[in-house]
């Protein structure tokens, strides 16, 4: 009992994003030592010899003309100019070469090395984290973010949805034409202010930034990294099956808005109903940039701050264009990011009320350290993918997965693969991964049941989508540990979405079918 008479309820707390995947470690341990290992021979093109490289189950290597005719006889209905090009660069699973081998059970060591593997593998996406987290340490010192949100908030107001519909959307095509997501935490320290200072708590943040990017992605139209590269695997032209995937991405947006003005409109209106209310003091103190007297923020709003100001924000459309159109990657990324913290960081040391080289340093240093959590998140993530992939288990429920759709009916089967992809996500949530394992193999099975191959694809789409909203594995806990979001909060918001691409896609899935 406690003081006021109460009896005090037992209330089962969810873990932090650090103990689910430390938990997840240790099951993806003992699953090596009970799911059978196996794997398929695996293909790759060796751009220096211009040969095709065939390593078997039990790691015979055969080299091979780089022919059509040679994929062909492999049963790889893939264009040889795909491998040729470095449209497909992963290596590809080759069907019907399936084989049991020796059991490789983690040691108790893993749970730790694949920790510390993970991270190494993480390493490009840390340094991008960590560059924009000085970036955004230096900006802060500054005062310019102060100033200029003040401004912002003024000519906003009465028309704040506006600018989470603007965001959404702008997303959205970033997901479905060029697969942003890793990307996506860029963007957080630059919109996150804005939302809290326009009233709206945290899950408004993730909503309209990750998870409309990840509706984008779930549509994509023409994403290289998710539908191009997956329909380059199935042996088809990505243009097939486009516009049940415009049409998708169409009611998606309207559904992700439409959610988001509800949920929004909800938080403004009453904050107490914010799914993530309980943590909102720390969150606003984590994010917000408008402490103390804001007309005298306001008339400090100089020319040198103003300039700050644009330079951190023209960061972000330039990475958007070196993405999309220049193919850069997260060193490319992290390099045009400190170019630009360079320049602030001058312009901030300098002048009369400049914070001197060290005081610019320490921000700089101070912004990066605040990511340090971020960037492990990202690396324990990779080192469960590590431990599933050493203990050659991944093949073998892709191998059980591709038995289960055998000779059923095409609605079964497309609905069938759609649960599949669903789990395989969790396993591996790399679009561009999945599609290269999966493709080879499980596109040919929709020849068996007379449906088109880009059918496949886009199950391929819904249902590893529908999971990477909800897997430890993917971006999410590191996103939610970004701002300090508790799993089960997001849990709360995200499931209405899950539903709505599982059953959506599922109908479109179904009518793509009856429809050919």
């Amino acid at each position: 009992m406690s003081k006021t008479g109460k009896k005090k309820r037992f209330k089962l707390k969810m873990p932090g994003a650090f103990v689910i995947l430390f938990i997840l470690t240790i099951v993806a341990v003992m699953a090596t030592w009970i799911v059978p290992a196996g794997s398929y021979s695996k293909l790759t093109y060796n751009q220096s010899s211009s040969q095709l490289v065939v390593t078997k189950p039990h790691g015979e290597v055969e080299k091979l003309p780089a022919t059509q005719a040679e994929l062909d006889k492999l049963g790889v209905k893939i264009k040889i100019s795909q491998f040729k090009s470095g449209g497909i660069t992963d290596a590809v699973s080759i069907p019907n070469t399936y084989e049991r081998l020796k059991q490789r059970p983690a040691s108790l060591g893993a749970v730790t090395g694949s920790m510390v593997n993970g991270t190494i593998e993480a390493v490009d996406i840390m340094v991008f984290i960590f560059v924009l987290g000085g970036l955004i340490g230096v900006v802060k010192a500054s005062g310019a973010f102060e100033s200029g949100l003040l401004a912002l908030t003024k000519k906003t107001k009465g028309h704040e949805f506006l600018l989470i519909f603007l965001v959404a959307v702008l997303m959205v095509l970033g997901g479905t034409l060029c697969g942003i997501e890793e990307e996506a935490v860029a963007f957080y320290p630059i919109l996150v202010p804005i939302f809290i200072a326009m009233g709206y708590d945290s899950i408004v943040c993730v909503g309209a930034i990750f998870l409309a990017s990840s509706v984008g992605t779930a549509f994509s139209t023409i994403n290289p990294f998710s539908v191009v590269i997956a329909s380059n695997a199935a042996g088809i032209n990505f243009t097939e099956g486009m516009m049940w995937r415009v049409f998708g991405c169409i009611v998606g947006t309207i559904f992700v808005v439409t959610y988001l003005y509800w949920y929004s409109n909800k938080v403004k209106a009453h904050p107490e109903f914010s799914y993530s209310y309980e943590d909102h003091e720390s969150f606003d103190k984590m994010w917000s940039v408008v402490p103390g007297n804001n007309e005298v923020i306001e008339s400090t709003f100089s020319l040198r701050k103003k300039i700050i100001l644009v330079l951190f924000v023209v960061t972000f459309p330039i990475m958007v264009w070196g993405v999309m159109s220049q193919g850069w990657w997260f060193p490319t990324m992290a390099s045009s990011f400190l170019f630009f913290a360079i320049i602030i960081m001058f312009l901030t040391a300098t002048g009369s009320n400049g914070l001197g080289e060290k005081g610019v340093v320490d921000a700089f240093v101070e912004g990066a350290s605040s990511l340090v959590g971020v960037s492990l998140i990202i690396g324990l993530a990779r080192g469960i993918n590590l431990v599933l992939n050493n203990g050659m288990i991944s093949d073998t429920m892709l191998n059980f997965s591709s038995s289960l759709v055998a000779k059923m009916s095409g609605p079964a089967f497309i609905l069938v693969m759609l649960a599949i992809f669903f789990v395989l996500g969790f396993i591996v949530p790399s679009s561009s991964g999945l599609a290269v394992l999966s493709m080879p193999i499980m596109a040919p099975l929709a020849d068996t049941v007379n449906i088109p191959r880009y059918a496949v694809v886009t199950a391929y789409q819904f249902g590893q989508y529908a999971m990477l909203f909800l897997a430890p594995t993917g971006l999410v806990m590191a996103t939610l540990q970004m701002l300090d979001m508790k799993y089960y909060h997001w849990l709360k918001f995200v499931w209405p979405v899950v539903v709505f691409l599982l059953v959506f896609g599922g109908g479109l899935l179904v009518a793509e079918v009856m429809v050919n």
